[in-house]
C-alpha cells in the first residue's frame, strides 16, 4: 500500500509540473498570483515547483518580484520532435502576414497516413474565403495541390510507398494513383516547376497553388493558397502570387530549421 501511495503522489506532482509549464506558456511573464488563479494550486506549492523548474533550467525568475518566464531550455524537451506544433508555430506569423498582404487564404498541411491534413489556415483573416474553416480537413495526395506539392518532394522510397498505398484507395480523388506512371508524370512536372495545382475536376469553384516547405530532414509540409476560379486562371494566380507563396514557404522553412537547431542544442 505504501508503494501505491508513493506512486500516486509522484504522478500527481508530474501532472502539476506539466500544468504549470502549460500555464507559463500562455504569456511571456507570469506571477505567482497569476499561476495560482489559473491552476488553483497553493502558492507555496507553486513556489517550490518553480524553484525546481528553475534549477532544471526550464524557467527563470523575472526582475519583477514573484514573476517567472520560460527559458529556451523547454525546447530541449522537444528534441527530435518536429511535427505539428513546431510546424504551426513556425508557419503562423508568415502565413498571417501573407494573407494580410494578398487577402487570399493560405493553409499549411502535413502528412497523416495517406492524406494531407490542414493544421493551420488563415481563413479567419481573409475577406476572400469561401469556407468558414478547413482545419483538420483531409486533402488527397493524388489530386489536391497541397498533396501533390508534398508527394512530389518526398524521398523516392517514401513516394513509392505512398503511391502504392494510394492505389488501393477507393476514394475518387486518389484514382490517379492507380496508374503509377501517370501519377509520376504529374509529380515530375510539379518537381520541375516547383509548385503544384489542383486537379480541376474536384471542387471546381476554387483552385489552389501549393509549394513544399523543407526542414532539416527534407519536405516537412506544404503551403497552399486558395482562390476563386472565377476571379483568376491558374496562370494568372501563378504570375501574381507564386513568388509570394514561395517566399513565405522559404521563411517558414528557415524558422522551422532554426527551431529544430535550438531544440537539438544540448542543455548546458
Amino acid at each position: 500500500m505504501r508503494s501505491t501511495s508513493c506512486e500516486t503522489t509522484a504522478v500527481r506532482s508530474v501532472i502539476r509540473a506539466i500544468d504549470l509549464l502549460r500555464t507559463l506558456n500562455q504569456r511571456s511573464i507570469s506571477t505567482i498570483d497569476m499561476l495560482h488563479c489559473q491552476t488553483r494550486l497553493p502558492k507555496a506549492t507553486i513556489m517550490r515547483m518553480m524553484r525546481t523548474l528553475e534549477e532544471c533550467g526550464l524557467v527563470k525568475h523575472a526582475p519583477q518580484h514573484g514573476a517567472y518566464y520560460l527559458t529556451s531550455g523547454v525546447l530541449a524537451l522537444s528534441h527530435g520532435y518536429h511535427s505539428e506544433p513546431l510546424v504551426v508555430e513556425a508557419a503562423t506569423p508568415c502565413m498571417d502576414e501573407l494573407t494580410r498582404r494578398i487577402k487570399w487564404p493560405v493553409a499549411v498541411a502535413m502528412l497523416d497516413e495517406l492524406s494531407m491534413v490542414v493544421r493551420y489556415s488563415t481563413i479567419p483573416l481573409s475577406p476572400l474565403a469561401l469556407r468558414h474553416s478547413t482545419l483538420n480537413v483531409c486533402l488527397s495526395l493524388a489530386s489536391r495541390a497541397i498533396g501533390r506539392a508534398y508527394l512530389a518532394h518526398c524521398s523516392v522510397e517514401q513516394q513509392d510507398a505512398l503511391i502504392a498505398a494510394l492505389a488501393s484507395s477507393d476514394r475518387d480523388e486518389d484514382a490517379l494513383a492507380k496508374d503509377a506512371a501517370a501519377m509520376r508524370d504529374v509529380l515530375d512536372d510539379v518537381r520541375a516547376k516547383g509548385f503544384a495545382t489542383r486537379d480541376t475536376r474536384f471542387w471546381p469553384a476554387t483552385n489552389t497553388i501549393a509549394v513544399p516547405v523543407f526542414d532539416r530532414d527534407g519536405v516537412a509540409c506544404a503551403l497552399g493558397m486558395t482562390y476563386f476560379a472565377s476571379t483568376m486562371t491558374p496562370e494568372q494566380a501563378i504570375t501574381r502570387h507564386l513568388d509570394d507563396l514561395q517566399g513565405a514557404a522559404a521563411d517558414i522553412g528557415a524558422r522551422l530549421q532554426a527551431m529544430q537547431a535550438t531544440a537539438a542544442r544540448p542543455a548546458i
